[in-house]
């Protein structure tokens, strides 16, 4: 038995007008998510909200799958981007004030569109494969590790562990809050906060 591949795309857009053709069928995907569900969620819907043909979403992505795997890794490169700007824009200052803006910009992520989110969550889950999303997560992860490598702290553990720890920490209860559907910002940022600066034996002020 063949075992199934990953899915990816067919090809990779090169030119101005093909990557605006695949950000436009990526963005229908999601909106369809937001307003439909999984139940709406068909080629046919994502390239008729897209406004381009069912012909031309296949030349891009074989079949339902492939888009969704692409959308799961856009939104965790997206991340992985802004994890990287707060990591370079706090270099140097405290390690409670580095940690502050990481949390707001996971849990931002997580209530900028909260179906997405947990829908994106759960199709990433199904598809349980790696098709690209390894590197943008360990992106992220370096971003955890850099500063635990540069905060002087004594660790509880060594720093891999510890830093698998934290993203691990942060990851869950974030996920969780999305797929129980939370929507108060503040009390997660609060319950997150507690949970990492608690394992890291940091005063949380």
């Amino acid at each position: 038995m063949i075992p199934n591949l990953p899915p990816k795309p067919r090809k990779t857009p090169v030119q101005a007008r093909s990557t605006a053709t695949v950000d436009a069928i990526l963005e229908a995907a999601a909106r369809i998510l937001e307003t439909e569900g999984l139940e709406g969620y068909t080629t046919n819907a994502i390239a008729k909200r897209a406004g381009v043909s069912i012909g031309s979403l296949y030349q891009y992505f074989p079949n339902k799958d492939a888009v969704t795997a692409a959308l799961v890794r856009t939104d965790s490169e997206t991340m992985a981007a802004r994890m990287e700007e707060v990591r370079c824009a706090f270099e140097g200052r405290p390690i409670r004030d580095c940690i502050d803006a990481l949390i707001e910009v996971a849990v931002c992520h997580q209530f900028d569109r909260p179906m997405l989110a947990r829908l994106i969550d759960l199709e990433e889950h199904r598809l349980g494969q790696d098709f690209g999303l390894s590197e943008a997560k360990q992106r992220i992860v370096q971003v955890v590790r850099s500063l635990l490598a540069q905060s002087g702290l004594d660790l509880p553990f060594d720093l891999d562990t510890v830093t698998q720890d934290v993203f691990a920490l942060a990851h869950g209860i974030t996920d969780a809050a999305g797929l129980n559907g939370e929507t108060d910002r503040p009390r997660l940022n609060t319950r997150i906060r507690h949970a990492v600066l608690s394992y890291l034996g940091v005063p949380a002020s």
